[in-house]
């Protein structure tokens, strides 16, 4: 599920898995892949100093596009993007089975199909700049919330992994931070 996190330039916005079943992340109306997020953090943990990268996402400009994603999961509303994911990933009956699955990445082409009827690709900047803020397209964060968002990942979100098994490579992103000699990543795993 997503949750909320406070940004400095829109106030709380939505982040997270919204799907058990997909490793796609949504910032607002921005959608990505998990692996993709991590191998774009694991490039700024290896930069020594302050960096941005263009990244493409998926953008879904109209809102009611998106979906409903509490109307998805009760399996009341199918509508937007959201809706049709759901249409084909159902929130599971059992709540003991509502864990986010590591072989999310799986789905990715289903995902790709699915989205490509509701957004646009654009270019966004990610990165980070001299006072010490995250900027992730027009959102900013602080590098405390920019921990939160990589341990909310490095979690599995809520629910969190399944089995605690974490894919690859959010390992592999938590162990270019932990080498990292970049100040904005000194403390995300205390």
């Amino acid at each position: 599920m997503p949750l909320s996190f406070d940004s400095r330039s829109h106030g709380p916005v939505a982040f997270g898995f919204f799907n058990i079943e997909s490793d796609m992340l949504l910032l607002e109306r921005f959608f990505f892949f998990c692996d993709d997020f991590c191998a774009w953090i694991t490039a700024l943990a290896d930069q020594a100093s302050p960096a941005f990268l263009d990244k493409e996402v998926f953008f879904i400009k109209n809102p009611e596009d998106t979906g409903d994603l509490m109307g998805a999961i009760h399996g009341i509303r199918f509508t937007g993007f959201i809706g049709r994911v759901y249409e084909q990933f159902a929130f599971p009956q059992d709540p003991a089975r509502f864990k986010q699955n590591p072989n999310g990445h799986r789905t990715r082409q289903t995902m790709q199909n699915l989205i490509a009827g509701f957004a646009q690709k654009q270019m966004v900047q990610m990165g980070f700049d001299d006072p010490g803020h995250f900027r992730f397209g027009p959102y900013e964060f602080t590098q405390p919330v920019l921990h939160e968002l990589i341990q909310y990942v490095w979690q599995g979100g809520y629910p969190r992994w399944k089995e605690d098994i974490r894919p690859a490579y959010v390992t592999a992103m938590a162990d270019q931070i932990s080498k990292s000699k970049n100040r904005f990543f000194t403390g995300v795993f205390p």
